[in-house]
């Protein structure tokens, strides 16, 4: 089973649009959806969903008050501030840390499991996808992230698929990192600007630390084809692979608007046609012979 990343440095690079793309042009393959925090996928994808889970990704403090003694020992040593000076528990501001079930003299706090969000198991046109929602607040997105890939690798052997494609969190933080782990390869896709360059540089360390096979996507690589240049001549020098220079065209907001995929809403424009190579050169570099 081959698995594959799809990720950016930011947000509103275009990746969202390629791991849709990527879903179509596939036959047989399961999708996943990682961004837990801000999920766009199903726009594109318009998923039936057929199966819910509860997340319980995070732990708050209940203060029993028949025991309580008001001693304030839990307020004094709360580091985070959740316990107000009349011994109630701010829920936003309490982290689940548990010293105040620790310094209670009376065993009056405990800590109980909260929802933070729902995973999701839905159907499509065009296969199965696992995606989920954290609740706005919610904690632990990167132990959702990995419930969507458990749920997805379920998936995938129960259709006997042998290709799972994933929409990663932009940045490289704890969801990024749940989403690449374990992966066999992750696209990043880039934009030509000086941010971008950054952007770029911080994704593809994660991968090479997580000893992921990269390779690069320029998106509207056009707009400034000097920096394209300089994110082409990095690749080269560091030997990744640049599969794709995707260029600038308003057809892919057209899509956007119309809920669709460039490969579906323009399959015959230069940007989807610049997809279907790109996703040919990766799977060929990652020896995939399936759909």
């Amino acid at each position: 089973m081959k698995q594959i990343a799809v990720l950016s440095g930011k947000g509103g690079t275009g990746k969202t649009t390629i791991a849709a793309s990527f879903a179509i042009l596939t036959k047989n393959t399961i999708v996943a959806d990682c961004d837990v925090d801000a999920p766009d996928l199903h726009m594109l994808l318009h998923p039936e969903i057929i199966k819910t889970q509860k997340f319980k990704g995070a732990k708050l403090a209940v203060i029993d008050e028949e025991k309580c003694t008001k001693c304030g020992l839990c307020s004094e040593k709360c580091r985070f501030n959740a316990i107000t000076e009349d011994i109630k528990v701010d829920s936003i501001s309490c982290e689940g840390c548990g010293v105040c079930t620790i310094v209670c003299p009376v065993n009056a706090v405990t800590l109980t499991e909260q929802i933070s969000g729902n995973a999701y198991i839905s159907k499509t046109k065009h296969g199965f996808m696992a995606h989920a929602m954290l609740n706005p607040g919610g904690a632990n997105s990167g132990k959702l992230v990995t419930l969507v890939r458990q749920n997805a690798k379920i998936l995938a052997e129960k259709e006997d698929s042998d290709l799972i494609i994933i929409d990663g969190s932009p940045g490289i933080g704890c969801p990024v990192i749940a989403s690449v782990t374990g992966v066999d390869a992750g696209l990043v896709v880039a934009e030509p600007t000086m941010s971008g360059i950054h952007d770029l540089k911080r994704a593809l360390q994660l991968l090479t630390h997580f000893n992921v096979t990269p390779f690069v996507c320029v998106n509207m690589h056009d707009i400034n084809r000097d920096n394209a240049d300089k994110i082409a001549s990095f690749c080269r020098e560091n030997s990744i692979e640049a599969v794709g220079k995707i260029p600038f065209n308003p057809v892919v907001t057209e899509a956007m608007v119309n809920g669709k995929s460039i490969v579906e809403y323009a399959p015959e424009s230069d940007v989807a046609k610049e997809i279907t190579k790109m996703w040919k050169k990766i799977l060929s570099g990652l020896k995939y012979e399936g759909g």
